[in-house]
């Protein structure tokens, strides 16, 4: 079924996704529920507008959003006055002060979850809150209080969410298909090897994709631009260091070495791969030498967005979507400081980057609490966001004050373009759209709005095209309290505690000696139990993705 259209073809939506659930399942759960919503939905009209009811009656919702970077507030901008004008709710964000892990952690074990969560898919306390009975199934409040619901869910993602006692507890943003990677060719990654454009251009845009060429254009930015006024330049930069290790120096580093998720029908050990391993040893050499800057291994997020906005890294590693807003300030003061996507590090065959784009688990999860004050209410906003008409207020934001339809087209109007071209803060601030409030977001339902990608964007984005996989079926998470993921949790922090030794060793010998230390705790924790499910899940979600 197209996604774009699925209000008007309701009755094969919930044929289809009976079909599906009763083969995933023996529960009535949904699937009763998606009966009685054929029954009950199918005579009425195809605009969703079920959520009105509640327009006049004003309630106050808090969401948790497990991301302590995000700011953007509710009840000043266009678009959250508007949807609490056509909702009734309006919103009180609630966001972690420090370790988002011991955040949600603390919220479980006391029994203080809000009314609503999100967090990352991947996340253990997805688990714990569905186990601890801690959150409702979204059909057992969709049968009480918003049929219109199953209206607007989409059938992929119900069959993939739903677990298997029948119900469906979250819903995903930014969630994927291997379909919609067949039929779309602007579906990119997120993960980009990015230079300041003016250093690289003016060292002669020299080739970074081999170790010598990438250590060489370090040491000469660093001697030739030693300072960005004032500062000191960052030769390589990186996301933040966390409990677990950092992305850019292990997962975005491995899929620009194109390092296997498989071989041989078997999960791969992609942390140990020789070329990885190769490359580790590459940046702990530059470090040995004075060019990892000690920053890098203790600024957070909002430290290292301050040092993109200055144009104080030379390269980096990083997800070019969350430098935007700092490209945008570049391209506003200092224009010739743009970051830009090159070819970055690959392995010794020359093979090109293999970069994951969003598998049908989307980024975020959204959880509706059993402490939720109104969950009719909830569960009324979750039907709103998620449908077509939420989806276009989130992107496009409010018709006749932010974009006009011309010609059966949106068209953004100029001076709110401008804005989200030159002040991302600002324009939150006034309108909140371009998925501002992103807990929902369906990218591909918005590619229909066909709205342009921003200057700062468009070649970041477009570089990754060529070079994006579908990775779904290697996206595994661990029920919480198995051996496996507590298996998997001690390595991961081992790991976190060994990848900064690594880059700081003194020595290529003593780097090997750390790492074999790790190899054997790893050993020791019973690591293979991790890799034997991780094959065995693999083949699963292949088959349960159709790939197999």
């Amino acid at each position: 079924m197209n996604r774009y259209f699925q209000k008007t073809a309701a009755l094969v939506f919930c044929c289809t996704a009976v079909t599906l659930l009763t083969a995933c399942s023996g529960s009535q759960g949904l699937q009763s529920s998606l009966e009685k919503s054929t029954e009950e939905l199918i005579p009425e009209t195809m605009e969703i507008t079920g959520w009105e009811e509640y327009a006049d009656t004003p309630t106050e919702l808090d969401w948790y959003v497990n991301f302590s970077w995000f700011k953007t507030g509710w009840g000043e901008n266009l678009v959250s006055k508007k949807i609490t004008e056509e909702t009734g709710v309006s919103i009180n964000f609630v966001t972690p002060a420090g370790n988002e892990s011991e955040k949600m952690n603390s919220m479980i074990a006391s029994d203080t979850l809000p009314d609503l969560i999100t967090l990352g898919w991947w996340e253990p306390q997805t688990q714990q809150m569905v186990e601890y009975d801690m959150v409702y199934p979204l059909n057992e409040l969709a049968d009480e209080y918003a049929p219109y619901f199953y209206d607007v869910i989409d059938e992929d993602t119900v069959r993939w969410y739903t677990k298997e006692n029948g119900n469906l507890y979250c819903y995903p943003s930014s969630s994927h298909t291997p379909k919609d990677y067949e039929e779309y060719d602007n579906i990119g990654s997120n993960q980009n090897f990015l230079v300041r454009k003016d250093i690289y251009e003016a060292l002669g845009c020299p080739d970074m994709t081999t170790p010598e060429g990438f250590a060489g254009a370090v040491r000469a930015a660093a001697e030739q631009f030693p300072e960005v006024d004032g500062y000191p330049l960052i030769p390589v930069g990186a996301e933040e260091f966390k409990q677990e290790g950092c992305n850019s120096f292990d997962k975005y580093l491995q899929n620009f070495l194109a390092v296997p998720y498989e071989k041989d029908g078997e999960a791969y050990d992609r942390t140990l791969d020789p070329e990885y391993i190769s490359w580790l040893k590459v940046f702990r050499r530059l470090a040995q030498e004075g060019y990892l800057s000690d920053d890098i291994f203790v600024d957070r997020r909002t430290q290292i967005e301050e040092k993109i906005a200055r144009g104080q890294y030379f390269c980096m590693i990083y997800q070019g979507h969350d430098m935007v807003d700092q490209e945008k300030i570049l391209l506003r003061e200092h224009p010739e400081r743009i970051y830009m996507a090159v070819d970055g590090p690959k392995n010794s065959s020359g093979d090109d980057p293999t970069l994951p784009g969003t598998g049908i688990n989307g980024w975020t999860v959204t959880f509706i609490s059993k402490n939720c004050s109104h969950p009719e209410r909830a569960i009324a906003l979750l039907s709103y966001l998620i449908s077509e008409h939420g989806q276009k207020m989130i992107y496009l934001g409010v018709e006749g004050e932010m974009y006009d339809m011309v010609d059966g087209e949106p068209v953004v109007r100029p001076e709110v373009q401008e804005l989200l071209e030159t002040n991302r803060e600002e324009y939150d601030r006034l309108y909140g759209a371009d998925d501002a409030y992103w807990m929902l977001q369906d990218n591909v339902m918005q590619q229909q709005w066909g709205q342009q990608l921003s200057e700062a964007e468009r070649q970041i984005k477009e570089w990754t095209y060529p070079y994006t996989i579908y990775v779904g079926q290697y996206e595994i998470n661990y029920e919480a309290g198995t051996e496996e993921a507590n298996i998997y949790t001690k390595v991961q922090q081992e790991w976190g505690k060994t990848l900064p030794q690594l880059l700081l060793a003194g020595s290529d010998a003593e780097f090997d000696r750390i790492l074999d230390s790790f190899e054997t705790k790893r050993e020791a924790y019973g690591y293979d139990k991790v890799m034997r499910e991780m094959t065995r899940r693999m083949k699963l979600l292949k088959e349960k993705l159709g790939m197999a």
